[in-house]
């Protein structure tokens, strides 16, 4: 099934560079708006759409309800180049591989770009598919703190070791053929929404 693009929020054209960055935002916060920022400078992205997950297959305990997350991170992030989006419950998929081939497949020559900080990537392996949402799209690693040594040491970094491109190369992400991706250090905060879920801040 397609969506128009009254359903889903997204207004895209073929050509364009095209930040996604998936996740339960449970909550958002000033880490997720910082990852977007310079992922749009350091990319050279047209946008980028936040993908607020209705939950995290890995997480055992479900997250806050989704229009409550959707209506926080809209009320956190608001840049003329970034779009919210509950495109997952839409399309009732909760796997990154099946949601970047529904994208896709509804947004022809659209140059989609799968942004994760260096922490999921650490990860990644445990990810349905994951040797398939790297094949299938160019991946934007953007570093946090703590995370860089077990990211770059990660099952998904060993196997796809050849895909990688330098960090003075990050503008050329968006127009590169898959598997290819970029990890790029950043001064991130060290902000996660697991510690605000600790202190109570959702």
């Amino acid at each position: 099934m397609l969506w128009t693009a009254h359903q889903t929020g997204f207004h895209l054209a073929p050509g364009q560079r095209i930040g996604l960055l998936g996740g339960s935002f449970d909550p958002p916060h000033e880490g997720h708006v910082r990852i977007t920022l310079e992922a749009l400078k350091r990319f050279r992205l047209d946008r980028v759409l936040w993908l607020v997950s209705p939950g995290n297959p890995l997480k055992a305990k479900g997250p806050a309800p989704l229009e409550a997350r959707i209506s926080a991170a809209r009320e956190l992030m608001q840049h003329p180049r970034v779009s919210i989006s509950g495109f997952e419950a839409l399309a009732g998929t909760r796997h990154t591989a099946r949601t970047l081939a529904l994208l896709q497949k509804g947004h022809p020559g659209v140059r989609f770009v799968w942004l994760m900080g260096a922490d999921n990537l650490a990860q990644l392996h445990r990810w349905e598919d994951w040797q398939e949402i790297m094949r299938r799209v160019p991946v934007g690693v953007l570093a946090r703190p703590g995370s860089r040594l077990a990211a770059q040491g990660s099952v998904a970094a060993s196997v796809f070791r050849h895909a990688r491109l330098p960090s003075s190369a990050a503008p050329l992400l968006p127009l590169s053929t898959p598997p290819s991706w970029c990890f790029v250090n950043l001064p991130m905060s060290d902000l996660s929404s697991t510690a605000l879920r600790a202190q109570g801040r959702r």
